[in-house]
């Protein structure tokens, strides 16, 4: 019996649940800007207004990275790093804008 993961091309887009919670750990650096536009895009589309973006501690590169894109994004009202409980400086919690009340670019 074949393996269905097997069929798809390597490069096939992998379905992410929308939970509210994105660990980034699986992930190229180059890849972020791509998924968390869409990641967000979707959990605005669900009514989901508060999202933990777990980005590692690492050297901080990530989460700098990670960081930059939220302060840019018109679908992010605020963002702060994670309490001790959720992960501290190794995950940010972003709080979504809400649906047409979203910032605009600058």
């Amino acid at each position: 019996m074949t393996d269905p993961a097997e069929d798809q091309p390597s490069d096939a887009p992998l379905p992410l649940p929308i939970t509210g919670e994105l660990d980034l750990h699986t992930f190229r650096p180059a890849e972020v800007g791509d998924l968390l536009g869409d990641y967000l895009a979707a959990c605005t589309a669900r009514g989901i207004r508060s999202v933990r973006i777990v980005h590692g501690k690492g050297t901080g590169a990530l989460r700098e990275r990670v960081h930059a894109w939220l302060r840019r994004s018109p679908l992010v009202a605020s963002f702060a790093l994670c309490d001790a409980a959720e992960g501290g400086w190794g995950a940010t919690r972003a709080t979504l804008a809400a649906s047409g009340q979203q910032k605009a670019r600058g």
